[in-house]
């Protein structure tokens, strides 16, 4: 199966792509390599991939319209994962247009694609992020998520509603995934886990939000692209069950759904931390602060939906997930 892994240099999207070529898919991998992070750690997942038999990189900003055009007309992808966009929570408040042109004009452009070119499934990214104001655990596909906090989230809402148009007016299949705190070796430097190890290596203190007491539901990076793959591999066909007087906001009439993919065992934020000293053998020192603006005190995931669907449960514990992240750290940053 010939598929197109947008992000293909970035965290998620290098490990997908490395799982579709185990099993000897051909993947074009498309990314822009912007400066969000260091680019040479794009580059250094990127340089792993080119080295492999049936890996295509093109270089491509998903809000060229016209590239995109081209792209599509060349390879009429038969399957599209599309994991590109500008990441980042907090990073929405302060650059509120760079998610407006990846997020929503990029998604639109990724949509066209597939809609003229012959697509038979669309699996996008979506993000446990879209639960905003919800309070009521496990989060649930099944619960209504019209309260995001931030504008990234509600850009992510934004891609599973357009998703669903096509899908009801064109008949394309779409998958949305919902992610759960991500983490694993290749990780993004801003992230939580590769923040904290830096700084106590280097005897710095850690920035530690809402006074610790978060509990959120970390997902190791390979469960996530085992997911993405089973679930990619299963093009969506209409609920027959749904109902417009009772809708179930996870299915539809037309041939559309969204998953969650989380561990589904929140881990409090404190013992996160504790796993990673103890890697580490060195303890941190905590600079406790309040809660940021548009960020959530705990996140838990029921995916269930995704069990019934594709038989898959991620099942990383932190204690397993966190020593790879740790032994890839000091590998790759030589620490």
């Amino acid at each position: 199966m010939l598929f197109l892994v947008t992000g293909a240099a970035g965290f998620i999207g290098s490990h997908v792509a490395h799982k579709l070529l185990d099993r000897g898919d051909e993947v074009v991998g498309l990314d822009n390599l912007n400066d969000y992070y260091d680019p040479k750690l794009k580059e250094a997942r990127l340089a792993r991939l080119t080295s492999r038999k049936g890996f295509t990189f093109v270089k491509i900003d998903i809000a060229n319209r016209p590239a995109m055009e081209e792209l599509f007309a060349k390879y009429r992808f038969p399957r599209v994962i599309h994991l590109a966009a500008q990441a980042g929570v907090r990073y929405s408040i302060t650059h509120p247009y760079a998610y407006i042109e990846a997020n929503i004009i990029g998604f639109q452009h990724i949509l066209e694609g597939c809609r003229h070119n012959g697509c038979e499934h669309l699996t996008y990214a979506s993000t446990s992020s879209v639960y905003g104001a919800n309070t009521t655990m496990p989060f649930s596909v099944h619960h209504h998520v019209d309260h995001p906090l931030t504008l990234y989230a509600a850009t992510k809402k934004a891609n599973e509603l357009f998703a669903h148009t096509y899908s009801n007016l064109f008949a394309l299949p779409t998958t949305g995934l919902r992610f759960f705190t991500v983490y694993g070796p290749w990780g993004r430097p801003d992230m939580a886990l590769f923040l904290f190890a830096k700084n106590i290596l280097e005897g710095k203190p850690i920035d530690v939000f809402n006074n610790g007491n978060h509990s959120r539901d970390f997902t190791f990076v390979e469960d996530i692209a085992e997911g993405v793959i089973r679930a990619a591999d299963q093009p969506t066909v209409r609920d027959e069950k749904w109902r417009s007087d009772e809708p179930d906001p996870a299915t539809s009439s037309a041939p559309w759904r969204v998953f969650n993919i989380g561990n589904g065992s929140p881990v409090p934020l404190l013992r996160y931390i504790e796993v990673l000293e103890q890697e580490l053998g060195k303890k941190a020192e905590m600079n406790l602060l309040p809660l940021q603006p548009g960020d959530v005190p705990d996140t838990s995931a029921d995916v269930q939906a995704l069990v019934d669907a594709v038989g898959y449960r991620p099942n990383t514990p932190v204690e397993v997930g966190v020593k790879r992240c740790v032994e890839w750290y000091r590998s790759y940053y030589r620490v």
